[in-house]
Protein backbone atom coordinates (compact mmCIF):
# COMPACT_ATOMS: atom_id res chain seq x y z
CA UNK A 1 0.00 0.00 0.00
CA UNK A 2 2.82 2.41 0.91
CA UNK A 3 4.59 1.68 -2.39
CA UNK A 4 1.42 2.49 -4.34
CA UNK A 5 0.96 5.77 -2.51
CA UNK A 6 4.57 6.90 -2.93
CA UNK A 7 4.27 7.98 -6.63
CA UNK A 8 1.07 9.86 -5.81
CA UNK A 9 2.71 11.64 -2.89
CA UNK A 10 5.75 12.54 -5.02
CA UNK A 11 3.55 13.86 -7.84
CA UNK A 12 1.40 15.94 -5.50
CA UNK A 13 4.49 17.30 -3.77
CA UNK A 14 6.02 18.39 -7.08
CA UNK A 15 2.72 19.88 -8.24
CA UNK A 16 2.29 21.79 -4.98
CA UNK A 17 5.82 23.11 -5.24
CA UNK A 18 5.32 24.28 -8.82
CA UNK A 19 2.05 26.02 -7.97
CA UNK A 20 3.60 27.75 -4.97
CA UNK A 21 6.72 28.81 -6.89
CA UNK A 22 4.69 30.12 -9.84
CA UNK A 23 2.48 32.28 -7.65
CA UNK A 24 5.44 33.52 -5.62
CA UNK A 25 7.12 34.60 -8.86
CA UNK A 26 3.97 36.38 -10.04
CA UNK A 27 3.72 38.22 -6.73
CA UNK A 28 7.37 39.21 -6.93
CA UNK A 29 7.21 40.56 -10.49
CA UNK A 30 3.71 42.05 -10.50
CA UNK A 31 3.47 43.40 -6.94
CA UNK A 32 6.73 43.42 -4.96
CA UNK A 33 9.25 44.57 -7.60
CA UNK A 34 7.05 47.39 -8.94
CA UNK A 35 6.75 48.66 -5.34
CA UNK A 36 3.18 49.89 -5.74
CA UNK A 37 3.00 50.55 -2.01
CA UNK A 38 0.03 50.16 0.34
CA UNK A 39 -2.63 48.92 0.09
CA UNK A 40 -1.64 47.16 -3.15
CA UNK A 41 1.14 45.10 -1.60
CA UNK A 42 -1.17 43.45 0.93
CA UNK A 43 -4.02 43.10 -1.55
CA UNK A 44 -1.65 41.51 -4.05
CA UNK A 45 -0.29 39.08 -1.48
CA UNK A 46 -3.79 38.01 -0.47
CA UNK A 47 -4.86 37.69 -4.10
CA UNK A 48 -1.99 35.43 -5.13
CA UNK A 49 -2.28 33.26 -2.01
CA UNK A 50 -5.97 32.80 -2.81
CA UNK A 51 -5.26 32.01 -6.46
CA UNK A 52 -2.62 29.47 -5.45
CA UNK A 53 -5.27 27.67 -3.40
CA UNK A 54 -7.84 27.85 -6.20
CA UNK A 55 -6.29 25.09 -8.35
CA UNK A 56 -6.42 22.30 -5.71
CA UNK A 57 -9.82 23.54 -4.55
CA UNK A 58 -11.09 23.18 -8.12
CA UNK A 59 -9.76 19.65 -8.55
CA UNK A 60 -11.51 18.50 -5.37
CA UNK A 61 -14.59 20.71 -5.34
CA UNK A 62 -15.64 20.18 -8.95
CA UNK A 63 -16.14 16.49 -8.16
CA UNK A 64 -18.03 17.07 -4.91
CA UNK A 65 -20.46 19.85 -5.78
CA UNK A 66 -23.58 19.77 -7.93
CA UNK A 67 -23.36 20.67 -11.61
CA UNK A 68 -24.19 24.42 -11.48
CA UNK A 69 -21.67 24.98 -8.68
CA UNK A 70 -19.08 22.70 -10.28
CA UNK A 71 -19.31 24.59 -13.59
CA UNK A 72 -18.55 27.90 -11.89
CA UNK A 73 -15.77 26.41 -9.77
CA UNK A 74 -14.21 24.64 -12.76
CA UNK A 75 -14.48 27.79 -14.85
CA UNK A 76 -12.68 29.89 -12.25
CA UNK A 77 -10.05 27.31 -11.36
CA UNK A 78 -9.17 26.02 -14.80
CA UNK A 79 -9.53 29.50 -16.26
CA UNK A 80 -6.95 30.84 -13.84
CA UNK A 81 -4.54 28.04 -14.81
CA UNK A 82 -4.78 29.24 -18.41
CA UNK A 83 -4.20 32.86 -17.40
CA UNK A 84 -1.29 31.71 -15.21
CA UNK A 85 0.36 30.05 -18.20
CA UNK A 86 0.03 33.21 -20.29
CA UNK A 87 1.32 35.42 -17.46
CA UNK A 88 4.38 33.23 -16.96
CA UNK A 89 5.06 33.25 -20.70
CA UNK A 90 4.71 37.03 -20.98
CA UNK A 91 6.88 37.60 -17.92
CA UNK A 92 9.50 35.25 -19.35
CA UNK A 93 9.68 37.42 -22.46
CA UNK A 94 9.78 40.55 -20.29
CA UNK A 95 12.80 39.18 -18.41
CA UNK A 96 14.83 39.30 -21.63
CA UNK A 97 14.03 43.01 -22.00
CA UNK A 98 14.54 43.95 -18.37
CA UNK A 99 18.35 44.61 -18.35
CA UNK A 100 18.19 47.11 -21.21
CA UNK A 101 15.10 48.83 -19.80
CA UNK A 102 16.59 49.13 -16.32
CA UNK A 103 19.55 50.98 -17.85
CA UNK A 104 17.17 53.38 -19.61
CA UNK A 105 14.44 53.81 -17.00
CA UNK A 106 15.84 52.62 -13.69
CA UNK A 107 13.76 51.05 -10.92
CA UNK A 108 10.96 50.79 -9.95
CA UNK A 109 9.84 52.37 -13.24
CA UNK A 110 11.00 49.37 -15.29
CA UNK A 111 9.18 46.86 -13.09
CA UNK A 112 6.05 49.01 -13.07
CA UNK A 113 5.97 49.47 -16.85
CA UNK A 114 6.65 45.79 -17.54
CA UNK A 115 3.99 44.71 -15.03
CA UNK A 116 1.40 46.99 -16.62
CA UNK A 117 2.33 45.82 -20.12
CA UNK A 118 2.11 42.14 -19.14
CA UNK A 119 -1.20 42.59 -17.32
CA UNK A 120 -2.67 44.54 -20.23
CA UNK A 121 -1.55 42.08 -22.88
CA UNK A 122 -2.66 39.00 -20.94
CA UNK A 123 -5.93 40.71 -20.01
CA UNK A 124 -6.77 41.30 -23.68
CA UNK A 125 -5.75 37.74 -24.58
CA UNK A 126 -7.96 36.38 -21.79
CA UNK A 127 -11.04 38.29 -22.93
CA UNK A 128 -10.48 37.16 -26.52
CA UNK A 129 -9.76 33.58 -25.42
CA UNK A 130 -12.94 33.31 -23.35
CA UNK A 131 -14.99 34.71 -26.24
CA UNK A 132 -13.52 32.15 -28.67
CA UNK A 133 -13.99 29.27 -26.23
CA UNK A 134 -17.58 30.02 -25.19
CA UNK A 135 -18.78 31.19 -28.60
CA UNK A 136 -20.03 28.89 -31.36
CA UNK A 137 -17.38 26.76 -33.11
CA UNK A 138 -16.66 28.04 -36.60
CA UNK A 139 -17.31 25.82 -39.63
CA UNK A 140 -14.04 25.05 -41.43
CA UNK A 141 -14.33 23.70 -44.99
CA UNK A 142 -11.44 21.45 -45.97
CA UNK A 143 -11.27 20.21 -49.58
CA UNK A 144 -9.19 17.02 -49.84
CA UNK A 145 -8.13 15.48 -53.16
CA UNK A 146 -8.04 11.67 -53.12
CA UNK A 147 -6.44 10.22 -56.28
CA UNK A 148 -8.36 6.96 -55.95
CA UNK A 149 -11.76 8.62 -55.54
CA UNK A 150 -14.04 8.07 -58.58
CA UNK A 151 -14.86 11.33 -60.42
CA UNK A 152 -18.58 10.85 -59.82
CA UNK A 153 -17.93 10.80 -56.05
CA UNK A 154 -16.49 14.33 -55.95
CA UNK A 155 -18.35 16.28 -53.29
CA UNK A 156 -18.78 13.37 -50.87
CA UNK A 157 -18.64 15.08 -47.48
CA UNK A 158 -17.76 14.18 -43.91
CA UNK A 159 -18.43 16.44 -40.94
CA UNK A 160 -15.78 15.92 -38.28
CA UNK A 161 -16.30 16.66 -34.60
CA UNK A 162 -13.43 16.13 -32.21
CA UNK A 163 -12.55 16.84 -28.60
CA UNK A 164 -16.00 18.09 -27.65
CA UNK A 165 -15.25 17.33 -23.98
CA UNK A 166 -18.76 17.22 -22.57
CA UNK A 167 -18.18 17.23 -18.82
CA UNK A 168 -17.53 19.67 -15.98
CA UNK A 169 -17.77 22.77 -18.20
CA UNK A 170 -19.68 21.95 -21.37
CA UNK A 171 -23.07 20.27 -21.22
CA UNK A 172 -26.28 19.51 -23.07
CA UNK A 173 -26.92 23.06 -24.26
CA UNK A 174 -23.55 23.29 -26.00
CA UNK A 175 -24.01 19.91 -27.67
CA UNK A 176 -27.50 20.85 -28.88
CA UNK A 177 -26.06 23.89 -30.64
CA UNK A 178 -23.30 21.78 -32.19
CA UNK A 179 -25.81 19.19 -33.44
CA UNK A 180 -27.95 21.92 -35.03
CA UNK A 181 -24.90 23.36 -36.81
CA UNK A 182 -23.85 19.92 -38.06
CA UNK A 183 -27.30 19.03 -39.37
CA UNK A 184 -27.42 22.32 -41.29
CA UNK A 185 -24.37 21.16 -43.30
CA UNK A 186 -26.31 18.18 -44.74
CA UNK A 187 -23.24 15.92 -44.87
CA UNK A 188 -22.97 12.38 -46.17
CA UNK A 189 -21.57 11.21 -42.82
CA UNK A 190 -20.65 12.55 -39.40
CA UNK A 191 -17.47 11.34 -37.71
CA UNK A 192 -16.39 11.97 -34.12
CA UNK A 193 -12.67 11.45 -33.57
CA UNK A 194 -12.57 10.91 -29.81
CA UNK A 195 -12.54 12.80 -26.52
CA UNK A 196 -16.28 13.34 -26.64
CA UNK A 197 -16.67 13.18 -22.86
CA UNK A 198 -14.96 13.88 -19.56
CA UNK A 199 -16.90 11.87 -17.01
CA UNK A 200 -18.89 8.71 -16.49
CA UNK A 201 -22.00 7.60 -18.37
CA UNK A 202 -23.94 7.91 -15.12
CA UNK A 203 -23.07 11.61 -14.78
CA UNK A 204 -23.27 12.64 -18.43
CA UNK A 205 -25.93 10.45 -20.06
CA UNK A 206 -28.42 13.33 -20.18
CA UNK A 207 -25.86 15.72 -21.61
CA UNK A 208 -24.88 13.53 -24.59
CA UNK A 209 -28.49 12.64 -25.47
CA UNK A 210 -28.61 15.24 -28.32
CA UNK A 211 -26.26 13.00 -30.32
CA UNK A 212 -29.34 10.96 -31.19
CA UNK A 213 -30.54 13.93 -33.25
CA UNK A 214 -27.50 13.99 -35.57
CA UNK A 215 -28.51 13.43 -39.18
CA UNK A 216 -26.37 12.26 -42.11
CA UNK A 217 -27.12 10.12 -45.16
CA UNK A 218 -24.68 7.37 -44.20
CA UNK A 219 -24.80 7.69 -40.43
CA UNK A 220 -22.71 8.83 -37.47
CA UNK A 221 -19.40 7.19 -36.53
CA UNK A 222 -17.11 7.40 -33.52
CA UNK A 223 -13.67 6.28 -32.36
CA UNK A 224 -12.34 6.46 -28.83
CA UNK A 225 -9.93 9.09 -27.56
CA UNK A 226 -7.77 8.95 -24.47
CA UNK A 227 -10.40 10.70 -22.34
CA UNK A 228 -12.94 7.94 -23.00
CA UNK A 229 -10.54 5.58 -21.25
CA UNK A 230 -10.38 7.87 -18.24
CA UNK A 231 -14.19 7.89 -18.16
CA UNK A 232 -15.09 4.22 -18.67
CA UNK A 233 -14.64 3.34 -22.34
CA UNK A 234 -16.70 0.09 -22.38
CA UNK A 235 -19.68 1.87 -20.84
CA UNK A 236 -19.38 4.77 -23.26
CA UNK A 237 -19.17 2.47 -26.28
CA UNK A 238 -22.46 0.87 -25.23
CA UNK A 239 -24.09 4.23 -24.44
CA UNK A 240 -23.17 5.74 -27.81
CA UNK A 241 -24.36 2.71 -29.73
CA UNK A 242 -27.69 3.04 -27.89
CA UNK A 243 -27.91 6.58 -29.30
CA UNK A 244 -27.49 5.30 -32.85
CA UNK A 245 -23.77 6.08 -33.16
CA UNK A 246 -21.63 3.42 -34.84
CA UNK A 247 -18.43 2.89 -32.85
CA UNK A 248 -15.56 1.70 -35.04
CA UNK A 249 -13.19 -0.37 -32.94
CA UNK A 250 -10.40 -1.61 -35.19
CA UNK A 251 -12.80 -2.22 -38.06
CA UNK A 252 -14.02 -0.66 -41.29
CA UNK A 253 -17.32 -0.20 -43.08
CA UNK A 254 -18.07 0.58 -46.75
CA UNK A 255 -19.44 4.11 -46.98
CA UNK A 256 -20.59 5.07 -50.45
CA UNK A 257 -17.45 5.53 -52.59
CA UNK A 258 -15.00 5.08 -49.69
CA UNK A 259 -14.15 2.70 -46.89
CA UNK A 260 -14.32 4.27 -43.43
CA UNK A 261 -12.00 2.67 -40.88
CA UNK A 262 -11.52 3.41 -37.21
CA UNK A 263 -9.06 2.34 -34.52
CA UNK A 264 -8.91 2.63 -30.75
CA UNK A 265 -6.89 5.46 -29.27
CA UNK A 266 -3.09 5.29 -29.30
CA UNK A 267 -3.13 5.02 -25.48
CA UNK A 268 -6.14 2.71 -25.17
CA UNK A 269 -6.07 0.38 -22.19
CA UNK A 270 -8.25 -2.31 -20.65
CA UNK A 271 -9.17 -5.84 -21.63
CA UNK A 272 -10.14 -6.09 -25.30
CA UNK A 273 -9.02 -2.53 -26.06
CA UNK A 274 -6.00 -1.35 -28.03
CA UNK A 275 -5.31 -0.04 -31.52
CA UNK A 276 -4.99 -2.59 -34.33
CA UNK A 277 -4.78 -1.00 -37.75
CA UNK A 278 -4.21 -4.29 -39.55
CA UNK A 279 -7.48 -5.63 -38.15
CA UNK A 280 -9.24 -2.40 -39.09
CA UNK A 281 -8.21 -2.72 -42.74
CA UNK A 282 -8.42 -6.49 -43.08
CA UNK A 283 -10.69 -7.81 -45.84
CA UNK A 284 -11.41 -4.55 -47.62
CA UNK A 285 -11.05 -3.89 -51.35
CA UNK A 286 -7.57 -2.31 -51.73
CA UNK A 287 -8.72 -0.46 -54.84
CA UNK A 288 -11.13 1.72 -52.87
CA UNK A 289 -9.96 4.86 -51.04
CA UNK A 290 -9.92 4.52 -47.27
CA UNK A 291 -10.44 7.24 -44.68
CA UNK A 292 -9.14 6.39 -41.21
CA UNK A 293 -10.47 7.80 -37.94
CA UNK A 294 -7.69 7.85 -35.33
CA UNK A 295 -7.74 10.18 -32.34
CA UNK A 296 -4.06 11.13 -32.22
CA UNK A 297 -2.12 12.60 -35.17
CA UNK A 298 0.93 10.43 -34.43
CA UNK A 299 -1.06 7.41 -35.56
CA UNK A 300 -0.48 8.64 -39.13
CA UNK A 301 3.02 7.15 -39.03
CA UNK A 302 1.53 3.65 -39.03
CA UNK A 303 -1.30 4.65 -41.35
CA UNK A 304 1.18 5.72 -44.03
CA UNK A 305 2.77 2.27 -44.04
CA UNK A 306 -0.65 0.73 -44.76
CA UNK A 307 -1.58 2.96 -47.69
CA UNK A 308 -4.31 4.93 -45.94
CA UNK A 309 -5.53 7.78 -48.16
CA UNK A 310 -6.71 10.18 -45.45
CA UNK A 311 -6.57 10.18 -41.66
CA UNK A 312 -8.82 12.39 -39.53
CA UNK A 313 -7.57 13.15 -36.03
CA UNK A 314 -7.90 15.57 -33.12
CA UNK A 315 -6.37 15.41 -29.63
CA UNK A 316 -4.14 18.51 -29.90
CA UNK A 317 -6.82 21.24 -29.72
CA UNK A 318 -4.46 23.14 -32.01
CA UNK A 319 -2.56 23.98 -28.83
CA UNK A 320 -5.69 25.73 -27.43
CA UNK A 321 -3.68 28.36 -25.50
CA UNK A 322 -0.54 30.04 -26.79
CA UNK A 323 2.23 28.96 -26.24
CA UNK A 324 0.97 25.43 -25.53
CA UNK A 325 1.03 24.70 -29.27
CA UNK A 326 4.82 24.54 -29.07
CA UNK A 327 4.72 21.95 -26.27
CA UNK A 328 2.21 19.80 -28.19
CA UNK A 329 4.88 19.29 -30.86
CA UNK A 330 6.97 17.39 -28.33
CA UNK A 331 4.35 14.61 -28.39
CA UNK A 332 2.64 14.91 -31.75
CA UNK A 333 4.21 15.34 -35.21
CA UNK A 334 1.43 17.71 -36.31
CA UNK A 335 -0.71 20.18 -34.36
CA UNK A 336 -3.46 21.34 -36.73
CA UNK A 337 -4.58 21.50 -40.34
CA UNK A 338 -4.03 19.42 -43.47
CA UNK A 339 -0.63 17.88 -44.19
CA UNK A 340 0.81 15.09 -46.31
CA UNK A 341 2.77 12.44 -44.42
CA UNK A 342 4.61 10.11 -46.76
CA UNK A 343 1.65 9.84 -49.12
CA UNK A 344 -1.08 9.75 -46.47
CA UNK A 345 -3.02 12.97 -45.97
CA UNK A 346 -3.78 13.93 -42.39
CA UNK A 347 -6.25 16.49 -41.13
CA UNK A 348 -5.93 17.41 -37.46
CA UNK A 349 -8.91 19.26 -36.00
CA UNK A 350 -8.40 22.06 -33.48
CA UNK A 351 -11.32 20.58 -31.56
CA UNK A 352 -14.98 21.47 -31.17
CA UNK A 353 -14.99 22.16 -27.43
CA UNK A 354 -12.17 22.77 -25.01
CA UNK A 355 -10.48 21.04 -22.10
CA UNK A 356 -9.40 22.63 -18.85
CA UNK A 357 -9.22 26.43 -19.12
CA UNK A 358 -12.25 27.95 -20.92
CA UNK A 359 -9.84 29.78 -23.20
CA UNK A 360 -8.84 29.50 -26.84
CA UNK A 361 -6.01 31.80 -27.87
CA UNK A 362 -4.76 31.44 -31.47
CA UNK A 363 -6.59 28.11 -31.79
CA UNK A 364 -10.32 28.63 -32.54
CA UNK A 365 -12.78 25.77 -32.04
CA UNK A 366 -14.13 24.18 -35.18
CA UNK A 367 -16.69 21.96 -36.84
CA UNK A 368 -14.88 20.55 -39.86
CA UNK A 369 -16.56 19.90 -43.21
CA UNK A 370 -14.26 17.61 -45.20
CA UNK A 371 -15.14 17.69 -48.91
CA UNK A 372 -13.58 14.85 -50.91
CA UNK A 373 -12.55 15.49 -54.51
CA UNK A 374 -11.24 13.35 -57.34
CA UNK A 375 -8.17 14.26 -59.39
CA UNK A 376 -10.24 13.91 -62.59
Amino acid sequence: MKRRLLPVVVFLSILTGLIAASHAYLYHRLVASPAWGPPWDRLGLGLFVGLALLAPATMVGARLTGRPASVWLAGLGYGWLGVLLMLLTALGVAETLRPALVTAWGEPATSQNLALAVLGLVGLATVWGVYRALGPPRVVRVPVVLPRLPPEATGFSLVQLSDVHIGPMLGRGFLERVVAAVNALDADAVVITGDLVDGSVERLREHVAPLADLRARHGVFFVTGNHEYYSGAPEWVAALEALGVTVLRNQHVPLGPIDLAGVDDFNAFGEGHGRDLEAALRGRDPGRPVVLLAHQPRQVVEAATHGVDLQLSGHTHGGQIFPWNFFVRLQQPYVAGLVDHEGTQLYTSRGTGYWGPPLRVAAPAEITLVELRSTS
